[in-house]
């Protein structure tokens, strides 16, 4: 990213979400009442602002995620992100959790459009989903994006990563299993091993 893209990204202002949602989600929980009675209560029991132990090990453990971006004016972008793998056909890891509150995954070269990082750089808000099929279970991830380079920390999990996408969290929760298909992962491209255990 150029020195003046850094300039037009920290200069702009980005409004929080509102942890109890916006006016169109307020407006369509009074339209269509569900079981659930969410309040200020029961909402930061679902949402939380970090990312919990059992929900980074699950998010590191999936081999592709869902990444959804807008541009200024709404206009929308839905990306899917999978693995690589190294020079000696190892599966790398779609995405590391760094903490409790900061996530990144590797951006490589593709067909040179941009949709996603394009929008991230000019409005940094993302959201994420992961999926596990195999156990159907999902988790989903809110928050803000910055492109940063691939420096050595982020090189030596992703060698050949251009960029990679650095995601401070604002909200981080697990999905009813709810339709979710089940399927199951072709042999070889099964889950990346733990950290420490490969």
């Amino acid at each position: 990213m150029t020195e003046n893209g850094r300039e037009q990204q920290s200069a702009r202002e980005f409004v929080p979400d509102n942890p109890l949602g916006h006016a169109g989600e307020l407006g369509m929980r009074a339209r269509f009442p569900s079981q659930y009675d969410w309040d200020e209560h029961s909402l930061a029991a679902m949402m939380s602002p970090v990312i919990q132990t059992s929900l980074a090990r699950f998010i590191e453990a999936v081999p592709f995620f869902f990444i959804a971006t807008a541009s200024p004016e709404g206009h929308c972008d839905c990306s899917f992100r999978g693995r690589e793998q190294d020079a000696s056909g190892n599966l790398l890891p779609a995405v590391r959790v760094l903490d409790r509150n900061r996530l990144v995954f590797p951006d490589f070269s593709g067909n040179g459009l941009y949709n996603s990082l394009g929008n991230m750089l000019i409005n940094p808000h993302i959201g994420m989903l992961f999926i596990d099929f195999e156990r159907q279970r999902r988790a989903r991830i809110n928050g803000i994006a910055r492109i940063v380079a691939a420096n050595a920390e982020f090189g030596s999990i992703w060698p050949t990563a251009q960029a990679a996408v650095l995601v401070t969290v604002e909200q981080a929760y697990r999905n009813c299993s709810a339709r979710i298909p089940r399927m199951r992962l072709a042999d070889g491209h099964g889950k990346v091993a733990p950290r420490g255990t490969s």
